[in-house]
């Protein structure tokens, strides 16, 4: 058996236009969204990330251009399924991964069922292996501000 570890990072700024806030592929009540090409689910980036980042597949960007009309307004779990397949091809299965929001608000601890249920039925693990969690910057850096979030994730890949 051969194990792999991959970690992601993604930032989005609040947007401007009225737009939802999607988080894990969950809409998350919020005064603003976030910008972006796609939806910017910024959680659901670093986990590609980090499952790209695993396999040795390089990250979303490569993968799905923010220049490519193709991903304007795209569902991030969609895309999600489509590095899973790549995943898949090469024999990779995912053990556990780990995600987590940076920013003050919104606090989403009440919306983890709702993005456990979405995400890890992508992944192909039970939900106890899907840990979703948020932090602050206690006020500090851009997150502390308010102007948008950061997420980070972590995975462990198989084959």
């Amino acid at each position: 058996m051969s194990l792999r570890i991959g970690q992601g990072f993604d930032v989005h700024r609040f947007s401007d236009a009225v737009r939802p806030l999607v988080l894990m592929g969950v809409p998350v009540p919020h005064p603003r969204g976030l910008e972006g090409h796609s939806d910017a689910d910024v959680m659901l980036h670093a986990l590609m990330d980090a499952l790209l980042g695993a396999a040795g597949l390089g990250d979303i960007g490569r993968h799905f251009p923010d220049r490519d009309p193709a991903f304007k307004g795209a569902d991030s779990a969609a895309l999600l399924v489509q590095v899973m397949a790549q995943l898949q091809e090469r024999g990779w299965s995912v053990v556990n991964a780990d995600v987590t929001l940076v920013g003050e608000e919104p606090r989403i601890g009440p919306h983890h069922p709702a993005m456990r249920a979405r995400v890890a039925p992508l992944l192909g693990i039970p939900g106890e292996d899907l840990n979703i969690k948020a932090t602050t910057t206690e006020g500090l850096g851009f997150t502390g501000r308010g102007e948008g979030l950061a997420a980070l994730a972590v995975v462990l890949l198989q084959r």
